[in-house]
């Protein structure tokens, strides 16, 4: 059979301007659905391949988040997708629109947050002609392609009767199973191609509801298995984000007295002060949590993929031996079972019912609670250890702050249930190792790209989510710099999200490491023309954005300053410089033997 394909004069009678075609166009019906989807904000930027389905948009319920770029746009979709549970969707141009939002939209891949991203794309009839844009140099003119490495699906739309089929399809996919990026990219004209109006509703989105149970027969075991175990641990990941999972973690832990280890990404799963919780395993735990998950017997893992920085380069001498420890992995994916380590017992499951599963059959198994004498003190003394070194450090009146100085008096002025959104580098680590999270907030961060320029645009996100809450970006100057369109963005929206940047006049952290490997850190200071250490002044900048800009110049100025920034709910910028230090790193990453010429291979 030969194909038809579309041609110039199919263009022509579609039409592109207003009241040229008599029915719906497939940019209205597309609009119909999403609305019907709940869809209540679009981020994204305008270009001639999408001012089609902007103009749909302008006449509908939902909302468009203009972004000043489409890295800003991807970061605030994933935002709002993290604090909502649904899908964020981003709108972006062809070519270099689409290019500038695939680190945004890697790093909701990369996190399992579901997003949607909506390109607009050539015409068609123009496909391999090398039109205004068009992405081919060096192979087929799909542009969708370079989004396939990280996206667990990308449809191109070759006739327009396909895109409400291939909508559905992508909502599906991105929350459905291990939630993700997906990508829907629509040539322009197809936009402005009719489609009958009742299209819009064909396709109605199914909840994902239906998650893989364990099996009982696999709660048993692990049952069995931590029940037996001597030296039992919980390794709790990201995948596990309800409120009845965390609620069985937590009881399974009590009954049985063991103890916690988490993710950079499941900070806050755990109330930071439970006497279980041992904080994060690996180049960022404590010396007690890498020697107890070393020599541990049994690991329950729920949720995580066994990160190389929460895994000390996955070296046995320093955090996980398996064998001998018997390992059990849960997981919503099965390409993350047994990825880094051997697994005695791997089951595809969803978080929350395994771990209600298991608690249930330990309860069954051995109703009467337990407790090991001195464990919880142990870990107690261990976290209060931190947590009080901080402090401490934290009080110096020294200027520029100690960055503890900062955490501390942030925590201060916020309400419990305050949002912290992290860059990546101190703002994040630091918070991650040393902040106690109280148990109503939110520690939201990039975790599995570790995205610089991610906390900007994610804050702007999940204050619209949630317009209620106090929402702050702590960033570092550099990810501020990388993100400044999210100032002018908070602005136009009304929203209240207080950026508070740590202003050490480099990219510190990788300084840092610089420095202590080579003895020198060339290329990651910001550095004047006359040698002197230099900045912008963010707070100036937030003031000819239209927001407030804060400047302190003393400890006591940065607490008052901050304290008034949080309490006038507007956009504001606090700018306050901070002295370059590391995190503490008690555990092993194996970068560093590699710059001094030890390879493990």
């Amino acid at each position: 059979m030969t194909a038809v394909l579309p041609t110039q004069s199919d263009h022509a009678t579609a039409g592109t301007a207003p009241g040229a075609t008599t029915g719906t166009t497939a940019a209205e019906v597309l609009v119909r659905q999403l609305e019907s989807y709940g869809v209540e904000y679009v981020f994204g930027t305008c270009g001639h391949t999408n001012i089609a389905l902007l103009d749909a948009i302008g006449r509908s319920s939902i909302e468009f988040v203009i972004a000043r770029h489409e890295q800003a746009a991807a970061h605030a979709a994933d935002g709002y997708a993290r604090m909502t549970g649904k899908p964020g969707v981003v709108l972006v141009h062809v070519g270099p629109g689409l290019m500038n939002a695939t680190t945004g939209v890697a790093t909701a891949a990369f996190d399992s947050v579901p997003l949607v991203c909506i390109a607009g794309d050539i015409p068609s009839y123009y496909y391999g002609r090398h039109p205004h844009q068009e992405v081919n140099l060096h192979g087929e003119a799909e542009q969708g392609a370079m989004f396939r490495p990280f996206c667990k699906h990308v449809w191109n739309v070759h006739r327009v009767a396909d895109l409400p089929r291939f909508v559905e399809r992508a909502f599906w996919t991105a929350t459905s199973g291990r939630p993700g990026a997906v990508l829907v990219n629509v040539p322009m004209d197809h936009f402005s191609r009719p489609l009958p109006a009742e299209e819009a509703t064909r396709y109605p989105l199914v909840a994902s509801t239906t998650t893989p149970d364990l099996d009982p027969a696999d709660a048993e075991r692990i049952a069995e298995l931590l029940i037996g175990a001597e030296r039992p641990l919980l390794y709790v990941g990201g995948g596990l984000r309800t409120a009845a999972g965390r609620a069985a973690v937590i009881g399974l832990a009590e009954h049985l007295d063991v103890p916690v280890v988490h993710s950079l990404m499941a900070k806050g799963t755990l109330p930071d002060r439970h006497p279980l919780l041992m904080g994060m395993p690996g180049f960022w735990g404590l010396e007690l949590t890498n020697d107890y998950a070393r020599e541990a017997d049994v690991v329950v893992a729920v949720g995580t993929r066994f990160a190389e920085t929460d895994a000390s380069s996955w070296d046995e001498r320093y955090t996980w031996r398996m064998p001998p420890t018997r390992l059990v992995q849960i997981d919503l994916d099965p390409a993350e079972i047994g990825r880094n380590y051997p697994v005695e017992i791997g089951v595809v499951a969803d978080a929350t019912k395994a771990m209600t599963a298991v608690l249930a059959a330990v309860q069954r198994a051995e109703p009467q609670a337990r407790t090991v004498p001195g464990r919880r003190e142990q870990i107690v003394a261990a976290r209060e250890e931190v947590f009080s070194a901080s402090e401490q450090r934290g009080a110096s009146e020294d200027f520029p702050l100690r960055p503890e100085r900062i955490l501390r008096d942030l925590r201060e002025a916020l309400p419990d249930d305050a949002v912290l959104v992290t860059d990546v580098g101190w703002n994040k680590n630091g918070v991650a190792q040393c902040y106690p999270l109280p148990e109503e907030g939110r520690f939201i961060t990039p975790g599995g790209l570790s995205t610089m320029g991610f906390g900007p645009a994610a804050a702007l996100g999940v204050q619209l989510a949630q317009p209620d809450r106090v929402v702050v970006a702590l960033v570092g100057d550099g990810g501020m710099s990388a993100q400044l369109p999210a100032v002018p963005m908070a602005v136009e929206r009304g929203l209240p999200v207080v950026f508070v940047v740590m202003n050490n006049r480099a990219h510190g952290t990788i300084a840092d490491l610089q420095a202590g490997s080579f003895g020198q850190s060339y290329g990651c200071e910001f550095v004047g023309p006359d040698g002197r250490p230099y900045s912008p002044d963010f707070a100036a900048y937030a003031r000819a954005c239209g927001a407030d800009g804060y400047l302190p110049t003393s400890a006591a100025e940065f607490a008052e300053q901050l304290g008034r920034a949080v309490a006038a709910r507007r956009p504001a910028v606090v700018d306050v410089a901070m002295v370059n230090e590391p995190v503490p790193t008690p555990g092993h990453w194996n970068i560093k033997d590699i710059y001094a010429g030890t390879f493990s291979d």
